[in-house]
């Protein structure tokens, strides 16, 4: 067989066969793992629905909106859950991008009196030990009468808006790790925002699963009763998760 002459038009020519084959590799493989991630997803969805809202008999996953809110960009994802024609609750998966580590995920569960019912960190790349105890943290006892650590069973209308108690309120930070703290609750305080605007409505951008185009989107005309309580900043000289005294 004859060699091939090294030349620069051979060099660019085996390079794009490379790349073709390579690219042919990854659009395979990318098909034949989409499947089992989605799978995967809708799982973990289902297991953190189960988690997050009282008993019910639908199909939570089949009354799936999402929901934009006002000032913000990208929509949160709720669902309705039933008992017969009741409806029993609500679940948001609602998102922060205020996290140390970068935007990360929470599925909260309310009861039809904005009561929260339990939660479900889905993802976050908060530091381990640190802003990545919030799953837990959040589940502790509360340490006095005066101060909010365990969010199951809080009474949003009752405690909105949420702070740290650095910042003048009286939710309970990680130790070391007031940013993420302040990014959770954000989360929360979107998805309390996002169950008013269902439950009273808003000047808000609802999109049915399913749906496209204009037609799917509607509009509500009443405003919410409180507007969403931006997080407070970190100090610009603070390059590191520490909370000070």
């Amino acid at each position: 067989m004859k060699k091939l002459t090294s030349s620069f038009k051979n060099m660019v020519l085996s390079l794009a066969i490379i790349c073709l084959a390579m690219g042919l590799v990854l659009g395979v493989m990318y098909k034949v793992t989409l499947e089992p991630i989605k799978a995967t997803e809708i799982k973990d969805k289902t297991e953190a629905l189960k988690i997050v809202l009282p008993e019910f008999d639908n199909n939570p996953l089949e009354a799936e909106q999402q929901l934009t809110l006002d000032g913000d960009t990208e929509p949160v994802t709720t669902y309705e859950a039933k008992k017969g024609s009741d409806v029993v609750g609500y679940a948001i998966e609602t998102y922060t991008k205020n996290g140390f580590g970068g935007k990360f995920t929470v599925m909260v569960g309310f009861d039809t009196n904005g009561t929260i019912i339990d939660y479900k960190v889905l993802n976050h790349g908060e530091t381990p030990g640190l802003g990545a105890k919030m799953q837990d943290w959040f589940h502790a006892e509360n340490r006095s009468a005066n101060t909010i650590r365990n969010f199951k069973g809080l009474s949003m209308s009752e405690e909105h808006p949420l702070k740290v108690t650095k910042d003048g309120g009286k939710v309970d930070a990680i130790t070391a790790s007031t940013i993420s703290s302040r990014a959770f609750i954000d989360a929360i305080e979107r998805a309390y925002r996002a169950l008013q605007q269902l439950t009273m409505g808003s000047d808000a951008s609802v999109v049915r699963a399913g749906s496209s185009g204009a037609d799917a989107s509607t509009s509500a005309t009443v405003s919410a009763t409180t507007p969403e309580e931006s997080p407070a900043v970190e100090n610009p000289d603070s390059l590191v998760e520490v909370q000070s005294k």
